[in-house]
């Protein structure tokens, strides 16, 4: 028994039948979709870090902040999520990098309470 052919299925040759997609040719396809989705998602990144970052500082200083990156902090962002993305050993040391970060944050605030703490009482 002979199988037909479905419309929009490609056949045997790799020639595809009529399609929704906005160009016959697959790789025209894919670098629209590339640039689709990295515009998008780098608008996403932008409103989140505004979003995070718009809680603990004034809407100027966070602008600036976001916006004022320089290169060697760009390449360092975009390096380590490649490192993380690419393999459990490198989402591994990102995670562990960003853990032992915010621990050190931590006890410099906590710190910085102490002293000041024990700055106050000596005055008193």
């Amino acid at each position: 028994m002979a199988r037909r052919k479905s419309p929009g299925k490609r056949s045997d040759t790799g020639v595809s039948g009529t399609s929704r997609l906005p160009s016959p040719d697959p790789v025209t396809n894919l670098v629209i979709a590339d640039i689709v989705l990295r515009g998008a998602g780098s608008l996403l990144r932008r409103k989140l870090e505004k979003g995070l970052i718009t809680g603990q500082l004034d809407g100027d200083k966070a602008r600036r902040l976001i916006e004022g990156r320089g290169m060697v902090s760009s390449v360092a962002l975009w390096s380590a999520s490649k490192l993380a993305t690419r393999s459990p050993a490198g989402l591994a040391v990102v995670a562990g990098g960003l853990a032992a970060k915010v621990l050190y944050d931590r006890g410099k605030r906590l710190e910085a309470k102490r002293r000041a703490r024990k700055h106050g009482d000596s005055e008193s």
